[in-house]
């Protein structure tokens, strides 16, 4: 092949060295930050003893039959002729898995080989140093090697390598052609749709590296297709066959002059609804390629280990599972069934393949992550702190495109991967079954969390209600947390809120700060579990291992902790076996803007483009999830006429907390008048279970006639399914249900299906000590008065969006949306409302 393929030293490694069991037994790891500074020590000591003599961090490369093999030796010892591979542990060495040992010693000779060859050396010593970051001791493993030696180890990977790279850069070759002739899957763009595939391709192809797209795209236009299909057109954009006219009659999209093309896709979703349209349209663009070319296009349905693991009762290593027995062994074996199946690499295909060679499915299909070409995953995989994707496209430096599917989802999620509690309760669990200098460090920690219970022990105040904000009471209270460098006091000074009147002591507060007594706590005990653990692996489920998830989670925010953050301290209600007792609390590092995590996320691919149906006003979006300030933005028209909706205020209903009552008759009288004008399946949508309860009554008792279900607390699938059920073609009632929950976004009712929502609430979250310290926190990083509308207004009102959005789901649909309460009439909440809507005002 006359292209030179590269690989890193790692992950050719990677490739051809893992052997044996899979282990995922449990021991501490050193952070990364850990690890970098263990790396520093080494060689600062080489450096002091040896001078000049020491090298560290030396590039280099070399290349076999069209192979280049680069990388970054960790040091070279000129006295001793030592080249040195430097690797950081936790515990005893033993504790080093035989898998990760092969690796390292692989990683070590192939560096060797690499100096031998550039140094003309003929023998070097080939050493591992392994530095334990606890007691900060080295242990130096050492092999001298001839050149020669080297040179056919180093020979043996590249062959066992150059295989599957030649046929991976075929079949790349292959796919791009292929993707560069691809015509548009269906007869013609919808309306909408082409306009969104450009500014898609567009982004994707960009010169910039991390280049964003923020897409508002109504449903009806086809977003998914309208977005995977330009996305993979522009992996194909270094193809040079073919002239740019050629490229844009086939497929309707202009071809860059200069290949900035990513060679990677993540599709990325919050919801299995997401997941399955997307490997619909997978399903239609496969097809077509293979009508038009025979071409495959390799896609991985990502699915959670929950959902994939043969032996849930069995940990995950050779002792325990047969699945991870000799699982690298025969890792090879399934790969190459994986790649010349030429199948979707869904859940079931992927169990299939696994069991045929008796490894595990859910790592294998982590494993297929390397080679697929669209990987389809849950936002996690890519955004969260410990992201496989993530991690994967680091090191292997991919690049890659990243679409994020209904992206207003992404700023909870993203809150909640960053947010790090702290039980009391697990605190007292894990001091009950802890013995010696865990024991100890634990009660040391309990010390310094009573100081900051003592604080707030006394009187408890209750969360104001405010008069002119939606109390959202059925419990589904929004997670937040984050961190980010910034030097703080070293005592916790309390933030106040608004909403909470200063009562001797109340149930909340947050802080500004982390108390450094309570950190330097959370830091000891780490250590003393993390000993412990070390010599004496504590099996799942033991108490003291749970808090000590907590604790690293907890630790790792607590590094990072910034004012995009909140640290926060809540009593627990008291409970009949505590009562009389110490309160018990949960503390917490409470991520407000996730900004500062998910930046490097964005930088790291080579192109974002995040879309949904409700991506207003952007700015509020790209402040918080950390979107570059050159972000492009686009609205895609509607394609829907504003005579196939009537949107009507209702300017007489306030559902305000104190006016909820009187606002339940006319509620009723309005819906019921409805009904009997035109009748059909509505959806009406409330606050909160509560208000749904009593609206729910009065309708009964004011209008029996009505055909009526409703949302449940708590339902299960089946429950869920059986509500959607009664929206049949043709039919009448009314459905009942909470805004924000279950049935106001991903629900598809077409045609008859539903004919009209009322939306009796403006969705503002609950007015709680939790949120008007968000907002304090907002108003600080964002600018006096963002934070009621970063906090209240922007995500109240894109649930109330997303519910209407329910009525009209295609070109031929027609519908009403009732908006039922005074405040609707407001420019500033009008603002928010899709633009295509003509609100009739009555």
């Amino acid at each position: 092949m006359s292209a030179l393929l590269s690989v890193a030293v790692r992950a050719l490694c990677e490739f051809t060295a893992r052997a044996g069991d899979l282990d995922l037994r449990f021991t501490p790891a050193p952070s990364a930050l850990e690890g970098v500074e263990g790396h520093a020590v080494v060689q600062k000591r080489r450096e002091k003893r040896l001078g000049a003599g020491y090298e560290a961090e030396l590039a280099l490369s070399g290349t076999f039959e069209g192979l280049q093999v680069r990388g970054r030796a960790d040091g070279f010892d000129a006295v001793q002729q030592q080249l040195e591979e430097i690797k950081t542990f936790r515990g005893p060495l033993e504790g080093v898995r035989p898998h990760h040992r092969a690796l390292h010693w692989a990683q070590a000779k192939v560096y060797g080989h690499l100096l031998c060859q550039a140094r003309g050396l003929e023998r070097v010593k080939v050493a591992l140093v392994y530095f334990q970051i606890g007691s900060q001791q080295e242990t130096v493993l050492v092999e001298d090697c001839s050149a020669a030696e080297l040179q056919q180890f180093f020979e043996a990977q590249c062959r066992r390598y150059l295989d599957w790279a030649r046929s991976e850069a075929v079949h790349r070759q292959q796919r791009n052609n292929a993707l560069a002739a691809l015509q548009f899957p269906m007869p013609v763009f919808r309306t909408g749709q082409r306009q969104l595939a450009v500014a898609v391709y567009r982004t994707a192809v960009s010169p910039a590296s991390g280049s964003c797209l923020m897409a508002e795209a109504p449903t009806g236009i086809g977003k998914t297709l309208g977005t995977l299909f330009p996305m993979l057109k522009a992996m194909a954009a270094e193809v040079q066959a073919g002239t740019a006219q050629d490229h844009e009659k086939v497929s309707g999209l202009r071809m860059a002059d200069k290949a900035c093309s990513p060679e990677k896709l993540f599709f990325l979703t919050a919801k299995g609804t997401g997941h399955g349209l997307a490997l619909h349209a997978l399903g239609q663009i496969r097809t077509a390629l293979e009508q038009q070319l025979a071409a495959d296009l390799r896609v991985l349905d990502m699915q959670s280990r929950d959902k994939t693991c043969e032996h849930p009762d069995k940990a995950c290593h050779g002792e325990s599972c047969p699945l991870a027995r000799g699982f690298f062994d025969r890792l090879p074996a399934a790969r190459r069934e994986a790649v010349e199946s030429a199948q979707v690499w869904d859940a079931s295909r992927v169990r299939a393949i696994a069991l045929q060679y008796d490894i595990c499915p859910y790592y294998l299909s982590q494993e297929l992550a390397r080679w697929a070409d669209v990987v389809v995953a849950d936002y996690h995989y890519y955004y969260d702190g410990a992201a496989m994707l993530y991690a994967l496209t680091q090191q292997q430096g991919w690049r890659v495109g990243v679409l994020v599917d209904e992206a207003h989802n992404l700023l909870e999620r993203a809150r909640s991967m960053y947010t790090a509690p702290l039980s009391q309760w697990d605190l007292m669990a894990a001091r009950q079954s802890a013995t010696g200098a865990v024991r100890k460090a634990l009660d040391a920690l309990q010390r310094q969390w009573s100081v900051l219970n003592k604080a707030l022990t006394g009187m408890r105040g209750e969360p104001q209600d405010s008069d002119d904000i939606e109390v959202l009471d059925d419990g589904n209270l929004p997670l937040f947390a984050e961190p980010a460098k910034e030097s703080r006091s070293a005592s916790a000074t309390p933030r106040t809120t608004p909403s909470t009147p200063r009562t001797p002591a109340q149930s909340y507060q947050s802080h500004v700060a982390i108390p450094a007594a309570l950190l330097a706590a959370v830091q000891r005990a780490v250590g003393a579990i993390a000993d412990v653990q070390a010599d004496q692996p504590l099996p799942p489920g033991d108490a003291v291992l749970t808090f000590y998830w907590e604790l690293l989670h907890f630790q790792a925010l607590a590094e990072q902790f910034g004012p995009h953050a909140l640290f926060d301290i809540e009593l627990a209600a008291p409970s009949r076996a505590n009562r009389g007792r110490m309160p018990v609390s949960t503390l917490c590092i409470r991520n407000v803007i996730p900004a500062p995590h998910l930046q490097a996320r964005h930088a790291a691919a080579r192109a974002t483009v995040l879309f949904s149906g409700t991506l207003s006003p952007p700015a509020f979006y790209r402040d918080l999830l950390g979107l570059p300030q050159d972000t492009a933005w686009l609205e895609v028209d509607a394609p829907f006429a504003a005579r196939q909706l009537q949107v009507r205020i209702a300017r007489n209903i306030s559902t305000r907390r104190r006016d909820r009552e009187a606002s339940l008759a006319p509620i009723a009288d309005l819906v019921a008048a409805q009904f009997a004008r035109q009748p059909g399946n509505y959806l009406c949508f409330v606050s909160s279970f509560d208000y749904l309860q009593r609206v729910a009554a009065a309708m009964q008792r004011l209008h029996p006639q009505l055909p009526l279900w409703q949302q449940e607390r708590g339902m299960d699938e089946a429950g869920r399914a059986e509500f959607l059920q009664r929206f049949a073609e043709g039919g009448q009632g009314v459905g009942l249900a909470v805004l924000g929950g279950a049935f106001s976004e991903g629900v598809d009712l077409p045609g008859t299906r539903l004919i009209g929502a009322f939306i009796a609430t403006l969705g503002l979250p609950q007015v709680n000590p939790v949120n008007e310290a968000m907002q304090e926190a907002m108003n600080v990083a964002m600018g006096a008065g963002l934070g009621h509308d970063y906090t209240y207004l922007y995500p109240g009102l894109r649930k109330v969006v997303q519910a209407a959005g329910r009525v009209i789901r295609t070109e031929d649909d027609q519908g009403v949306v009732v908006l039922m309460d005074d405040r609707f009439q407001r420019p500033d909440v009008q603002a928010l409302l899709p633009r295509w809507w003509q609100i009739e005002q009555r």
